[in-house]
């Protein structure tokens, strides 16, 4: 929140200047006489005489605090958003398969270390269109382009092993849809981000094929290898024994995704660790900068008037309860 006239709230300084002359010198007005100090000393003092001053005070302050800051205009910053032209639009591929729930990114899962990581990169980015493309056997789109980024963060976390429903890595799948759905795009910049733990093992198109489609399209594929080097625990289903651990073979291949990478004019990177996933993120992040032609616009929502409201309703409050229940008499 920001003020348009912040300089007014100065005219706080003369409250407190009076508050503190009242509690200082109080004015005392005699309204009963008295033969006897000891007789007036002797009357019950109830709650409302006690503390009817006090709260009849505090309420005029806070509804005095109130109606200064109405009067330096608060305000909510918000932005207008660029073109749709403008910015990168970027497709995050994520590996559904079954082996993305191997256990060596401590201590989560491949799949939802590769979740956490894009959600961090996603909060990076306000002004690009992002969208989801998951594959496993196959692939299909989870989420479209968007600058919607708090829908796009949900069905992120919609995302799970095995929602394909059927298994493999099908690399060259995932590239073919992610094209399909940037090629129609206005942006200058079209980016396909693709991270996978294996090799391409199902699908009809295969990935070399699929990344010259893209090139020709002028999108730029980034490619993540991730998994730790050598065998890493997979949980596994006994009839008998129930879940148990099982070490789990590296299968990534990681001279396609060099092709890849290479054939667009994109980067090939290798995670091994939760960390390291994180900071290659960040690199593309660094990699991909967003340039407008018009930068998006400072826009300023006026919120003057809540304030305002509830400082006049604290007035009012302060009459009433000075008239009814905090009435002095005489």
């Amino acid at each position: 929140m920001t003020l348009a006239h912040p300089w007014l709230l100065l005219w706080i300084l003369p409250l407190f200047a009076i508050l503190l002359y009242r509690k200082r010198f109080p004015v005392h007005l005699a309204s009963l006489s008295f033969s006897r100090e000891d007789l007036q000393a002797q009357l019950p003092i109830s709650f409302r005489a006690r503390w009817r001053g006090t709260i009849l005070q505090a309420l005029r302050l806070l509804a005095c605090l109130l109606l200064v800051v109405a009067l330096a205009r608060p305000q909510k910053l918000l932005w207008a958003p660029p073109g749709e032209d403008q910015g990168i639009d970027i497709l995050l591929a994520l590996d559904t398969s079954a082996s993305m729930q191997a256990l060596d990114f401590n201590p989560d899962d491949r799949l939802q270390a590769a979740k956490k990581a894009a959600a961090e990169f996603i909060r990076h980015r306000p002004w690009d269109r992002i969208g989801i493309v998951v594959f496993a056997g196959t692939a299909f789109l989870q989420c479209p382009l968007t600058r919607d980024h708090e829908a796009l963060l949900e069905f992120l976390e919609l995302v799970r092993i095995g929602m394909t429903e059927v298994d493999g890595t099908a690399i060259g799948n995932a590239i073919a849809t992610a094209t399909h759905r940037l090629q129609a795009s206005p942006s200058e910049s079209k980016v396909l981000i693709l991270l996978t733990d294996g090799r391409n093992n199902a699908g009809e198109i295969d990935p070399a094929t699929a990344a010259k489609a893209a090139q020709s399209f002028e999108v730029k594929i980034y490619t993540i290898g991730t998994g730790g080097a050598g065998p890493a625990l997979f949980p596994v289903e006994d009839p008998i024994l129930g879940k148990k651990l099982v070490p789990l073979q590296e299968e990534l291949d990681e001279k396609t995704l060099q092709q890849i990478a290479r054939l667009t004019g994109g980067e090939y990177f290798r995670a091994t660790d939760a960390l390291g996933l994180k900071e290659i993120y960040r690199q593309i992040d660094r990699l991909e900068k967003t340039e407008f032609e018009n930068p998006p616009q400072k826009l300023y929502q006026d919120l003057h008037l809540m304030f305002l409201t509830a400082g006049l309703l604290l007035l009012i409050l302060e009459i009433f309860l000075g008239h009814t229940l905090l009435l002095k008499i005489p």
